[in-house]
């Protein structure tokens, strides 16, 4: 027993989510212990080397930050509540989302702020590139100051702020990873990706139309969730570099959604045998949002320079993954 408690406690929350399976997958090799939370049930990769607890509970709930969060020296928070199947959009009378997005971070704070441990524990959040606002240059640095454009960024600078002001009193060593537009590299069920790269994927391998909102050439910094969790550990393992700041977590790489949309209807062709699915441009849909014209590609050079992590997927390695693992889940008997 002695032994096991000298082991480093990480608890992950929204471990049944993307970002936490890669997380945990990053995580499981290790000689720690993993306490894994989320409202599914979380994969637990096999011949794993860490002591895992998995725990499938409602955040919401009282009481269940405080004991998710007990006795750990790193807490990774990767909860986030989004509407709707496939877009990162919260409205503003949604109290879900502000419980979640906002009140699940002051609950972690509040909980760490009554427990009092003896060494602060380091607290990851998982925050998002698009929370500059609209940017001024062709790549976000760091630099900007925060001008949210919508419900969803609004949060995260809240939330972000609130770990900030608790790692300046001395609550918790904290630090933000905002991260570029995230997509799955394939290594997980194919369901756990509501994003846009994986939902014009299902659209094109259901020989659907690939549609944009605009003409294309809007742009984005297009990260995969391994080099996303890889990030989260260099985070964990230089946590004097890192304490304090936010940090910007990308590619640096500019792909148009022109681009990426035909790359994914030729990825996809190449996977089916099929003829390629046509990438059309039509009008914005009613529940699209300001940030969805504006280009968001990152510099994440400072973050490198503080932990040595660089990201190691190639888009088009990524996306031909992706396809792989669509084919594979989609395939009749297939889990």
């Amino acid at each position: 027993m002695g032994k096991s408690a000298a082991k480093q406690l990480i608890t992950v929350l929204g471990a049944s989510g993307l970002v936490g399976t890669a997380v945990t997958r990053e995580l499981a090799d290790r000689p720690v212990r993993l306490r894994l939370v989320g409202r599914r049930a979380t994969a637990v990769p096999r011949g794993a080397l860490a002591e895992i607890d998995v725990r499938q509970v409602d955040l919401r709930e009282p009481g269940a930050v405080a004991a998710a969060v007990d006795g750990a020296d790193v807490v990774i928070h990767l909860v986030a509540q989004i509407s709707g199947a496939s877009t990162w959009r919260v409205a503003a009378t949604d109290p879900v989302a502000e419980r979640v997005n906002v009140g699940l971070v002051h609950d972690i704070v509040e909980a760490l702020r009554r427990q009092r441990p003896e060494k602060p524990p380091l607290v990851l959040l998982a925050g998002s590139m698009s929370q500059v606002g609209r940017a001024t240059s062709a790549r976000i640095d760091g630099s900007e100051p925060d001008r949210p454009l919508t419900t969803y960024d609004l949060q995260k600078m809240a939330a972000e702020r609130a770990i900030t002001a608790a790692d300046a009193e001395g609550v918790l060593r904290g630090a933000t990873l905002r991260l570029a537009t995230l997509y799955s590299g394939g290594l997980d069920a194919t369901d756990l990706d509501r994003g846009v790269v994986s939902a014009m994927m299902r659209r094109a391998f259901a020989g659907q139309p690939l549609t944009m909102w605009h003409d294309g050439t809007v742009n984005r910094d297009l990260l995969c969730v391994d080099d996303a969790a890889r990030a989260f550990v260099a985070a964990l393992d230089a946590p004097e570099a890192v304490t304090g700041g936010s940090w910007l977590i990308g590619t640096s790489v500019a792909t148009s959604i022109a681009e990426l949309f035909t790359t994914i209807s030729k990825v996809v062709a190449a996977t089916t045998g099929d003829q390629p699915v046509p990438v059309l441009s039509v009008p914005p849909a009613e529940h699209s949002v300001p940030t969805d014209l504006l280009d968001f590609v990152v510099d994440p050079s400072a973050f490198r320079r503080a932990t040595g992590w660089v990201p190691r997927v190639a888009l088009l390695d990524g996306l031909d993954r992706l396809a792989t693992a669509f084919a594979r889940d989609s395939a009749p008997g297939a889990d």
